[in-house]
């Protein structure tokens, strides 16, 4: 089920499934974590959690912490790579980086009967805030073209 979450102006595009959601890594993503991941990663997983529980009738499993770390990752990596596309302009290294980028879009979390690499996610989830800290301030679609 595709869902749109307007947190504090800015529509969040989330997919819930049974076991997963999927996270869309867009310029409104970009523009919510502007400047404040920390206090809006907490509340938008807050959300999308209340809101899976509602629809599924049972929580999902995937701590706060190790959901955010992965969302987190992700939308770094989109942000390296656009950043990396804009400095590099050899055609086959961007065709490569849009490549991996196109993986960055969609941050698939599921719980761990359905997602093998859970494990990872929940060993750096203890590491959440230095993962924020590395996150640039400046995030944002209007600093570099964000689809």
């Amino acid at each position: 089920m595709d869902k749109i979450y307007d947190l504090l102006g800015n529509k969040i595009k989330v997919t819930l499934q049974p076991q997963l959601i999927r996270v869309y890594s867009n310029a409104e993503l970009w523009q919510y974590l502007d400047g404040k991941a920390d206090s809006r990663f907490k509340l938008m997983v807050e959300v999308i959690k209340a809101d899976y529980k509602t629809h599924f009738g049972k929580v999902l499993a995937i701590s706060n912490d190790s959901l955010i770390v992965e969302i987190l990752v992700h939308v770094y990596c989109d942000y390296l790579g656009l950043s990396f596309n804009r400095m590099v302009r050899v055609k086959w290294i961007q065709a490569l980086v849009n490549k991996l980028l196109k993986r960055a879009e969609v941050v698939d979390c599921g719980e761990k009967s359905v997602d093998s690499n859970r494990w990872v996610w929940d060993l750096l989830a203890g590491s959440k805030s230095f993962f924020i800290y590395l996150l640039p301030k400046n995030l944002n679609a209007k600093n570099i073209k964000k689809h």
